[in-house]
C-alpha cells in the first residue's frame, strides 16, 4: 500500500486533520524506518501534537458523515 493520506484525530481539541502528502513528503517518508518519527516532523507545519493524537494512513481517501 502506498501512503498518500494521513488522517489524524486530535482528541485534545476534537479535531480531524486530513493531510494529502506531497511528492516531496512521500520521498522524505522513504528515509524513515519508523512512520511515527516521520509524522513527528509534520507536527509544527500542521499544528498538532503527536502525543495527543491517533492516526492512520491510507492510499485512497473516502469520507462519510451522518447527521450533519
Amino acid at each position: 500500500m502506498e501512503t498518500n493520506y494521513i488522517i489524524i484525530l486530535d482528541y485534545s481539541v476534537g479535531e480531524v486533520i486530513k493531510i494529502k502528502l506531497t511528492q516531496e513528503q512521500v520521498k522524505e517518508l522513504e528515509k524513515y524506518d519508523d512512520f511515527e518519527t516521520f509524522l513527528s516532523t509534520l507536527e509544527e507545519e500542521y499544528d498538532f501534537r503527536l502525543k495527543d493524537c491517533v492516526w492512520m494512513i491510507t492510499e485512497n481517501y473516502q469520507e462519510r458523515s451522518y447527521g450533519f
